[in-house]
This record gives C-alpha cells, sequence and structure tokens, in this order.
C-alpha cells in the first residue's frame, strides 16, 4: 500500500478507521480531535486512497482541481496540499464553494468552464503539481489534454472517468477503452482501475505528461 501524502492520516472515528485529514468540517463528516473523516464513496480521490493508487502525492502540492463542484473532495485536497485552485462551472455549487474557501486560505474557487482553460490561464500559477479532474461531461480525455499545459514537466495527473457521462449507450469497458486512447496522445498512464465498491462505472486513472 503507497504512503499516504503528509496531512492524510487514517484516525479513528467511533472505533472505525477512516482516512482523514486536519481542517473544518464541510459536509457533516464525523470529525475527531481537529480531524475530519474523508468519505471515499463521495470523493473519487479518497476512493482511490482507499483502494491503494499511487497518486505520487507528498503533501503540499500545487493543485488544479477541475469539477470542484460544491467543495466536497477538493476542501480534503486544500487541507493537505499548497495553493489549489478549484474550476467550477456551475453557479449553485461555486456559492457553496466560496462557503468552504472561507475557512481555508490556500483555496482559491474559480466559476470557469474546464473545457476552455484559456480563461483562466492567467489565474492558475504555471507549472502545477498536480491536477485532479472529475468533470461529469462527454470529453474527459480532451479536457484533460486541454489542461495539460498547465502541468509540471514531473507532475500528475489524477482523472476520474465517469462512464455514463462520457456514453451512456456503450459499456463502461469500451467508455474506459476510448478514453485511454485518447490521453496517451498527451500524458503516459501509470496506474488505472475501477473505483468500486465506492463509486459504480468509474475508472480511476493516474497520468503523467509526456515529453
Amino acid at each position: 500500500m503507497p504512503e499516504l501524502p503528509a496531512g492524510v492520516e487514517r484516525r479513528s472515528f467511533d472505533g472505525v478507521e477512516r482516512l482523514a485529514t486536519r481542517g473544518e468540517p464541510v459536509y457533516g463528516e464525523p470529525t475527531a480531535d481537529g480531524w475530519r473523516a474523508w468519505n471515499p464513496d463521495r470523493s473519487k480521490l479518497g476512493a482511490m486512497f482507499e483502494l491503494g493508487m499511487d497518486t505520487g502525492l507528498e503533501g503540499g502540492e500545487t493543485v488544479l482541481y477541475l469539477g470542484a463542484a460544491n467543495g466536497t473532495t477538493v476542501s480534503h485536497v486544500a487541507d493537505f496540499a499548497g495553493p489549489t485552485y478549484a474550476v467550477e462551472f456551475s453557479p449553485r455549487p461555486t456559492r457553496d464553494l466560496l462557503e468552504v474557501a472561507e475557512r481555508r486560505s490556500r483555496l482559491f474557487p474559480l466559476l470557469k468552464d474546464a473545457r476552455k482553460p484559456d480563461t483562466y490561464a492567467h489565474i492558475v500559477e504555471a507549472d502545477v503539481d498536480v491536477i485532479v479532474q472529475d468533470v461529469a461531461t462527454r470529453g474527459q480525455a480532451d479536457v484533460a489534454l486541454r489542461n495539460r499545459k498547465f502541468l509540471a514537466e514531473d507532475g500528475r495527473l489524477l482523472l476520474a472517468i465517469k462512464a455514463r457521462s462520457e456514453d451512456v449507450t456503450a459499456s463502461p469497458e469500451n467508455v474506459f477503452s476510448a478514453v485511454r486512447e485518447s490521453l496517451e496522445s498527451g500524458y503516459e498512464i501509470l496506474d488505472s482501475r475501477r473505483l468500486e465498491p465506492h463509486h459504480t462505472d468509474h475508472l480511476g486513472i493516474v497520468a503523467r505528461p509526456l515529453e
């Protein structure tokens, strides 16, 4: 099992050992001694940790998070990472995200479309260490490829592919194969695995940019 990044630990909550970060609670998660439980059933990145995927995260990284929604996962990321740019397209969840950011000085919400990275290129710093992507839209590989320009040469892409967002008529296996093939035009895939039992018909991918 790969080591967890600094700032992420397994802690006991009501006698059950769970992933946790230190920070203010966001979505009603259990807390104990300043730690907040990280629910892998509500977080693709949390599921990747729970399933033992080697994300390459060590703690303190600069992160570009695509598809931040109302802040469930990105709040945990901002608890242990460095500057965390959180891109969300929909205004309603962005309002929740702004409230989360009020209690996290390293979290920077951006009401932007992850399919149009030029619209936030003047804000996001160059050579980020990590892109975390959880965007429920068709063309998920294309989003990762368009945002590759922000990623440092030795950076990591942590991508959650939702099969039904890509094509509701195709089998998840065929969707995942097609996405991987598209992704390989700009990334080397280091690890990939299904995120069951935490998320049905999702594939977690760890990749790095091709030189």
